[in-house]
């Protein structure tokens, strides 16, 4: 399964729990075991470290694509550029001395 596959289900199964916490704290109320201000204070306590964990998932995916590209040697868009840049210079120069001849 590729870091993708698993990004995908971390996230359908974020909306899932998610929508099953809306029902529990809705049934909480219904109940009157929590009235909305405490209801809405859960939930968005409940949303915030949601987000906090999506934040520390996406790290941990950049950290490990990151990782993985590192051994296999490929060259970063740095890299990448950094070349370009030469390139482009290198061209002018071969440009500007052709120019003299």
């Amino acid at each position: 399964m590729g870091v993708f596959d698993m990004a995908k289900k971390a996230l359908l199964a974020g909306l899932g729990v998610q929508e099953s916490v809306k029902n529990f704290v809705d049934d909480l109320v219904k109940k009157g075991e929590l009235n909305d201000a405490e209801a809405a204070r859960l939930l968005k306590e409940w949303m915030n470290r949601a987000e906090e964990s999506a934040r520390d998932l996406e790290q941990k995916v950049n950290e490990r694509v990151n990782k993985t590209l590192g051994l296999m040697n490929l060259p970063s868009r740095d890299d990448i550029t950094r070349l370009e840049k030469q390139i482009e210079n290198l061209s002018k120069l071969l440009k500007e001395t052709a120019m003299r001849k």
